[in-house]
């Protein structure tokens, strides 16, 4: 049976933290599928750096249909979590289903990829206290307000939980993650 890996995310999130997990680990042989609020064609976006710019611009991205509601997700079917980041955690961190969801991966101790904006997820959970994390530079108060010591870093690891700020980090996340994947769930 090919392990099963959830990747959670919404509207805005940024198109290539959601679609290169996705199709990285697809090529390594996981069944990967995307949870959101609803069933619904998602609308990601594309944040780039400008001169002139204080922080990061944002502009339409690809679109993308979610595989499942949250509220049809059974995280015991899963082998691990993919966490993007993008502007989608700020509103996804209140939904109680997905609440539920990423208590379930970290009461199971399941291996957790985190990106950008994505540990503000981790953060509405508590899965962040006593941690290393990484995360967008931006949100270095918020990951010490969450209990977690933040590094500026292309990935953190600590323990099955591997942290990256932003996509331009997303090989060394990535290799940081299967290295863990391989481990825990390998495909053969």
């Amino acid at each position: 049976m090919t392990p099963k890996i959830l990747i959670v995310t919404g509207d805005a999130a940024e198109s290539l933290e959601v679609l290169y997990p996705y199709q990285r680990l697809q090529e390594e042989g996981y069944e990967v599928h995307i949870a959101a609020p609803a069933r619904k064609q998602l609308r990601f976006v594309v944040h780039d750096f400008e001169p002139g710019y204080d922080t990061y611009t944002e502009k339409p991205g690809y679109t993308w249909p979610a595989d499942l509601a949250f509220s049809e997700v059974a995280p015991a079917d899963y082998v691990a979590l993919v966490i993007p980041g993008g502007r989608a955690p700020e509103y996804l961190r209140n939904d109680l289903e997905l609440r539920k969801i990423l208590k379930a991966f970290f009461d199971a101790d399941k291996p957790v990829a985190q990106i950008c904006h994505g540990p503000l997820l981790t953060a509405a959970v508590g899965g962040l206290e006593g941690r290393r994390v990484t995360s967008y530079p931006a949100l270095e108060l918020d990951m010490q307000a969450a209990g977690a010591t933040f590094q500026d870093a292309e990935a953190v690891v600590d323990g099955v939980l591997v942290s990256s700020r932003a996509w331009p980090d997303q090989p060394t996340w990535m290799r940081e993650f299967l290295k863990i994947l391989r481990e825990k769930t390998p495909t053969d």
